[in-house]
């Protein structure tokens, strides 16, 4: 008889600026799973042992290096940075952005492409660089979304 161990996987949340971790944090505790916030700092530390702080260095992508090394197969990543998402869906994760967004092996190519060109406008002073309001429609389609990841994500260490 062979013994495996399930491994339920772990949300990392790209913590500097997310608008969704206390959605997070409710979710994974819903489902017993370990949430991992990674930042810069400013964040006060949980005493539930299934939320985990990490503080990286200052440097531009020290938080999203940490989160590409520490991220495995079907573990969830929270992040609207769409270089990360594609450095995390490499890895086959399931990533999310903070509007319910999914990020994908089918989709995450032309995520990065208009992001580029977006980026290019904004340089180039074609467009200003605002962000629409996080809305409460975006909050729902995000737990829409994490639900379906996290029921997806613990089926297949299961399964």
């Amino acid at each position: 008889m062979t013994t495996e161990t399930i491994i339920d996987p772990i949300i990392y949340i790209d913590a500097d600026a997310c608008p969704v971790k206390d959605e997070v944090l409710k979710v994974g505790e819903r489902h017993a799973l370990i949430v991992t916030l990674v930042s810069n700092g400013g964040m006060r530390p949980s005493r539930d042992p299934m939320i985990r702080n990490v503080i990286v260095s200052k440097g531009a992508d020290a938080a999203d290096d940490w989160i590409v090394e520490a991220v495995v197969k079907d573990d969830i990543v929270i992040t609207a940075d769409v270089l990360l998402a594609a450095r995390c869906v490499e890895k086959y994760a399931h990533v999310i952005g903070p509007t319910g967004r999914p990020f994908t092996q089918e989709s995450i190519g032309m995520q990065v492409a208009m992001r580029d060109l977006k980026q290019q406008l904004r340089e180039s002073g074609e467009i200003k660089g605002y962000n629409p309001a996080f809305s409460a429609r975006d909050r729902s389609n995000f737990l829409q979304a994490l639900e379906a990841s996290v029921r997806k994500a613990t089926s297949k260490a299961k399964g």
